[in-house]
């Protein structure tokens, strides 16, 4: 199995979530994949065939059509990550033309998918990758709750503001600068201590 240290890096592609932006870490929204675009070259959470195997392990557990796999992986991740549908869609459609999974009867105007014999037995041959996967984005969801938690979000916000308000003037002696740098050196180091 490929090795993909999320937690120093980022993803491949540009970060978007439906209907806003976001940062990782303590900022708010999620990571999408796509190939391309805006915010340069991030390493991926999953790389195609470790994000067939979660869609697959997925639909496995519920027949499921594309949008509720998305939701599925967000949730999972702790709203961390979230899989674009141009990942998701050519995946889903790979994994029907490989016999995995088929068109389930679901009577709604979305394609729900179930998984066949040849997907349960390709899940139970892969089931330590499948596990190890599913603990990935278990760990990104815990993270983001550490380092995204109220407290230090609101702590932050009250920081930023109070920089924007001293500093954002012309008039700013530049040893005031320097006194603000020293206070957050010191705060940063106090903090590492902890």
């Amino acid at each position: 199995m490929k090795s993909n240290d999320h937690r120093g890096g980022a993803i491949h592609g540009s970060r978007h979530r439906f209907g806003g932006g976001g940062r990782r870490g303590f900022g708010r929204g999620g990571w999408a994949e796509s190939e391309g675009g805006r915010g340069g070259r991030r390493r991926r959470v999953f790389d195609g065939n470790e994000l067939r195997l979660v869609l697959l392990r997925l639909i496995a557990d519920q027949p499921r059509h594309g949008y509720e796999l998305i939701r599925a992986i967000e949730e999972l991740s702790g709203g961390v990550y979230v899989p674009s549908p141009g990942v998701v869609y050519p995946t889903l459609t790979m994994l029907h033309e490989m016999g995995q999974i088929e068109e389930a009867t679901s009577g709604g105007a979305r394609k729900a998918f179930s998984v066949t014999a040849d997907g349960t037995a390709h899940l139970d041959a892969g089931k330590a990758e499948v596990d190890a996967l599913l603990a990935r984005l278990a760990e990104l969801a815990t993270a983001h709750k550490r380092t995204d938690g109220g407290p230090i979000r609101r702590a932050m916000q009250n920081l930023r503001a109070a920089l924007v308000d001293r500093f954002d003037r012309e008039d700013v002696p530049v040893e005031t600068l320097h006194q603000a740098a020293a206070i957050l050196d010191e705060a940063a180091q106090k903090i590492e201590r902890l």
